[in-house]
């Protein structure tokens, strides 16, 4: 049977307070949230911060220092660190916790976008905070910046720590920046590329999008990687499911999704990493443990990370 990763993206910086309930904002609220989903069998937790108050993202390593260290000593799962941040912030604020803390992994996109989250004001009326409706209007002029310099900038500032990548790929281009990147000896395989689905700006969500995006780091890495995919709101876990079916793992959690089916919001992180799982054993493989997850990304391990 084949080992499938989950990996669960507990809060993110694009979902806003106001839209769920179950969102985590605290500190508190990750690591419970990351601790439940790591029991639920997710091998990696990718984790970004927040302003305990109001909910705004917040990518410096103080705020990071607050759950990090406790999130470690619960679960043996691999903790891996955001750096993207917020798509409003440049990749040298974002890259901050991970030079700071030097994780097992740290996410990295492969290209700029558009990254239009302003549709989901059709949703969405009434805010807590102030700061929401803006951060949703204020993507119809937004370019989530992620140059070749910035990328360069990144691989080079975390190569000495020994941290491996999660590098989100948005679009066909971005698989053949990585290409590009890997050519160049500045990135080393396995890769593991995290294509991402339902970003408006990004590749759609039709099963044709996923087959392209497959059959394309297939021809570009060979056997010198892992694929994985998370699929944005409703379309979460239809696209896990084509993953699985094509050999290929997951990712969930609420920073992609808030929703459990049709209408119902997501309780927990937990919940959807047990959902996923379900669909993972349904179709005769089995959840990759942390440790195997290691193995097959060749991660440093959790002694040799500094929190």
């Amino acid at each position: 049977m084949s080992k499938v990763i989950i990996t669960c993206a507990v809060t993110g910086a694009i979902h806003t307070p106001s839209m769920s309930p179950y969102l985590p904002v605290t500190p508190e609220e990750i690591i419970e949230a990351s601790v439940g989903a790591a029991e639920a069998g997710a091998a990696i937790i990718h984790l970004h911060a927040r302003d305990p108050i109001t909910g705004k993202p917040d990518q410096s390593p103080e705020a990071f220092a607050k759950f990090l260290p406790q999130i470690k000593a619960r679960t043996n799962a691999a903790l891996n660190l955001t750096s993207g941040g917020s798509p409003f912030m440049k990749i040298d604020e974002r890259i901050q916790p991970s030079l700071r803390f030097a994780p097992e992994v740290a996410s990295l996109n492969m290209g700029s976008i558009n990254f239009a989250l302003f549709p989901m004001l059709e949703r969405f009326k009434t805010f807590k905070h102030p700061w929401e409706k803006e951060h949703l209007e204020g993507s119809r002029d937004l370019i989530f910046r992620n140059t070749f310099k910035d990328i360069e900038y990144a691989l080079a500032a975390c190569a000495a720590n020994g941290t491996r990548f999660e590098l989100e790929c948005y679009d066909i281009g971005h698989l053949y920046n990585l290409a590009h990147f890997a050519e160049r000896g500045l990135i080393k395989p396995p890769f593991f590329v995290q294509s991402v689905f339902g970003i408006l700006g990004g590749i759609g969500v039709h099963e044709e999008d996923v087959m392209h995006m497959k059959r394309t780091a297939d021809r570009l890495f060979g056997k010198d990687y892992q694929w994985s995919v998370l699929g944005g709101g409703r379309h979460q876990m239809r696209i896990a499911t084509l993953s699985i079916g094509m050999g290929g793992n997951v990712r969930v959690g609420l920073e992609d999704s808030l929703w459990q089916g049709k209408g119902t919001l997501a309780k927990s992180n937990a919940d959807q990493v047990r959902q996923v799982r379900q669909i993972i054993e349904g179709l005769g493989h089995e959840v990759a443990t942390p440790d195997e997850a290691r193995e097959m990304l060749q991660l440093k391990g959790s002694e040799h990370v500094k929190f």
